[in-house]
């Protein structure tokens, strides 16, 4: 098989995942947190165009479908660190990276709120954002040539990304916040990426 047939059966793939993901998402806010129950897999495949046989391919649960676009986009952390440019103070290489990640475009306040604050889907969300971590620490230690055996930073500093993602959800999600997305996030990541000193080369 050549690489062009291999790349386009993964982007086939990945947009099979997407259109099941977003079904099972949509079909979830139409039944509100209390009929997660009712979201059942033939009707997630049918509002997909797909078979259950093909959903089950993809998915192990409708938890896991409703959470599977928020998943997907934590596991591109990493990919979208080390599009930055190499000489970027990595505080501003990772908020950057993950602003433009979570919030272009800006999130679906009701997609958000039923993966985040529907008590059913607790346990699957978290997993979704997590999954954020290991790419991006990895992706940090590349880019501060960190051992990532020995120094603990690259995935303490992922962890601390990852939750100042889920604050900074949770928060935009309160009732009367009228600032985007991005700005709440920006200032999360404020918290835990200490600004680099400019005249300090040796933390680039």
């Amino acid at each position: 098989m050549t690489d062009d047939a291999m790349d386009l059966r993964a982007r086939n793939k990945q947009a099979t995942r997407e259109a099941i993901s977003h079904a099972a998402l949509r079909l979830a806010i139409e039944q509100g947190p209390h009929g997660l129950a009712l979201v059942r897999v033939h009707d997630i495949a049918e509002a997909a165009g797909v078979s259950s046989r093909t959903y089950n391919n993809y998915f192990s649960s409708r938890e896991e479908a409703i959470c599977g676009f928020q998943a997907d986009q934590s596991r591109r952390a990493g990919q979208a660190l080390r599009s930055r440019p190499a000489d970027e103070p990595l505080d501003q290489a990772v908020i950057a990276a993950v602003i433009e990640l979570y919030t272009d475009p800006e999130p679906d306040k009701a997609g958000l709120r039923m993966i985040m604050l529907t008590p059913a889907l607790e346990g699957e969300a978290l997993k979704a954002f997590s999954m954020a971590e290991g790419p991006l620490a990895e992706a940090i230690a590349a880019r501060t040539g960190a051992d990532p055996e020995r120094d603990l930073s690259p995935a303490v500093t992922a962890a601390a990304v990852a939750a100042a993602i889920r604050v900074a959800g949770r928060h935009w999600l309160t009732p009367g916040t009228t600032d985007t997305f991005a700005t709440i996030l920006r200032h999360a990541l404020s918290c835990v990426l200490p600004a680099t000193p400019p005249d300090d080369p040796a933390a680039r």
